[in-house]
């Protein structure tokens, strides 16, 4: 009876032909491209040709093919990272122990270990502590609660990793979205809260070198092009105005793409002073998080400075608070079923794909192609082609690879037009911290979705907004803010 009670049941199951349409539309992409004969070489300003050898021609297979597949969701994000190291070992795009060694780059490790920092907060009571505190302190109006938390966040960005910071506000907000739902449901508060949080994160870590890898990494190659030095103080000089320019731009689009259903929550500033009344004092999990925390970020910040530092890997110092909270009984073997693997794994797929476009070329091949389209354009047109390629790019492929298979091709040609290299180092690297597209693109974007507020489609759609959002910002930088600034733009 029970037998033909469930075959009836799953007999009432509707077919998911829109799952199995973009499955086998990216199965297709990756036949089309792959299979495909040969492609035209791509040309530089100076008559270099760049061939898109069969292997680069199978990255842009699987580059389609996973897109499509994160894009629409058909598998979950972690199993959309398999099928990247799989396709390249099945299709000799790259050696397996290449392909497969990209899941635990260093960088992988990284945000591990950022996420564990996420975790041993929730699991010490810290935050709710900090919860508690900043929503008596901003208010019962989710909108300033929005601000709050956005501003918050982005104010850590300038002393500590996003990633870290990203993981660090995660249990803070899924604890004040529990204040405004009781439902595991998704909200418009819970959507603009999670997916505004990934974007100032980003906005944020374009102020200082602490906020990313990206700044110091984009300097040290700036300088070996040009033989200028970017300074510490000269980069934050020009990037906070355009930081904290987006930060509040992502506020007020948050506030029209997801208006909270309530203007306020009634009585949660008062509850929220009760409760962390009702917490007591400190005890001994909350201090020794908190010093070690705290340590590991001053010891990563103090890399920029003391050479003894500069030595030493920064997922190493990031880790070894792994290890210390497990030393120190602050976490359990078991709270490592807590870990977000499909994030983990999401990943390492996106590391396998982006240092499969970069050795094979494939990235490079689209760089010149792509940027060959503005060698006769006005310079403000061709500055912001430039800048439109790398914000594309770093949705799919690290950052740091972004700016350095763009920059290159970019110097060549800026001269011809006038533009000075300042401008060009500028733009590439304020887009190159705010991929807005997919939850690839950066660490604090995967983090967001664990919160399970928003699907991928919505990420990518709110995304494509917040991205024609960023590119006025650019020409604005461009054309207004930084030639007030003193930055050189145009040759003279």
């Amino acid at each position: 009876m029970s037998s033909t009670y469930v075959e009836a049941a799953e007999a009432r199951v509707p077919f998911d032909w829109k799952r199995v349409f973009f499955l086998v539309l990216g199965v297709v992409l990756f036949c089309i491209i792959y299979y495909s004969p040969p492609w035209p070489d791509a040309i530089d300003p100076m008559g270099k040709h760049f061939t898109l050898s069969a292997e680069g021609k199978g990255a842009l297979a699987v580059f389609a093919l996973a897109a499509t597949w994160w894009i629409f969701e058909v598998l979950p994000i972690g199993v959309t990272g398999i099928a990247i190291g799989v396709a390249q070992a099945m299709f000799l795009i790259r050696k397996p122990e290449v392909a497969f060694k990209d899941f635990m780059d260093p960088s992988v490790l990284f945000i591990f270990g950022s996420i564990v920092i996420g975790l041993v907060f929730t699991k010490s009571g810290l935050t709710k502590r900090m919860a508690y505190k900043m929503l008596s302190i901003v208010g019962e109006k989710t909108k300033m609660i929005y601000l709050g938390c956005f501003v918050m966040t982005a104010a850590l960005t300038h002393l500590m990793a996003h990633t870290a910071v990203a993981a660090t506000m995660f249990p803070l907000l899924m604890a004040i979205n529990a204040f405004y739902s009781d439902s595991d449901e998704p909200t418009k508060f819970g959507k603009g809260l999670f997916i505004g949080m990934a974007y100032v994160a980003g906005a944020g870590s374009i102020i200082t070198l602490l906020g990313a890898a990206r700044g110091a990494v984009a300097i040290g190659f700036f300088k070996e092009m040009t033989g200028k030095e970017i300074s510490f103080f000269e980069l934050s000089y020009y990037m906070a105005p355009i930081g904290w320019l987006m930060v509040f731009l992502i506020w007020g689009m948050i506030l029209v793409f997801c208006k909270p259903e309530k203007a306020v929550i009634p009585g949660l500033k008062e509850k929220a002073k009760r409760m962390y009344i009702e917490l007591g004092g400190w005890n001994r999990k909350e201090i020794l998080t908190l010093v070690i925390t705290l340590s590991v970020i001053l010891l990563i910040a103090l890399k920029n400075w003391v050479p003894a530092l500069k030595t030493i890997d920064k997922t190493a110092i990031l880790l070894s608070s792994t290890l210390l909270f497990f030393i120190l009984n602050i976490l359990k073997v078991e709270d490592l079923e807590d870990i977000p693997w499909n994030i983990i794994l999401l990943f390492g797929g996106a590391m396998s794909i982006g240092f499969c476009l970069w050795q094979t070329h494939a990235a490079e091949w689209l760089a010149v192609n792509w940027l060959q389209l503005f060698k006769t354009a006005p310079a403000v047109v061709f500055i912001l082609g430039m800048a439109f390629f790398v914000m594309i790019m770093t949705n799919f492929i690290m950052n740091v690879a972004a700016i350095a298979i763009s920059l290159p091709v970019a110097l060549v040609i800026a001269p011809y037009l006038g533009v000075a290299g300042e401008v060009i180092f500028f733009s590439a690297l304020m887009t190159a911290g705010m991929p807005f597209i997919l939850l690839i693109g950066a660490a604090p974007n995967a983090i967001a979705y664990n919160s399970k507020q928003f699907t991928t489609g919505e990420f990518f759609k709110f995304g494509l907004a917040a991205s024609v959002l960023l590119m006025v910002v650019v020409y604005l930088a461009v054309a207004f803010i930084w030639p007030l600034m003193g930055m050189p733009v145009f040759l003279k």
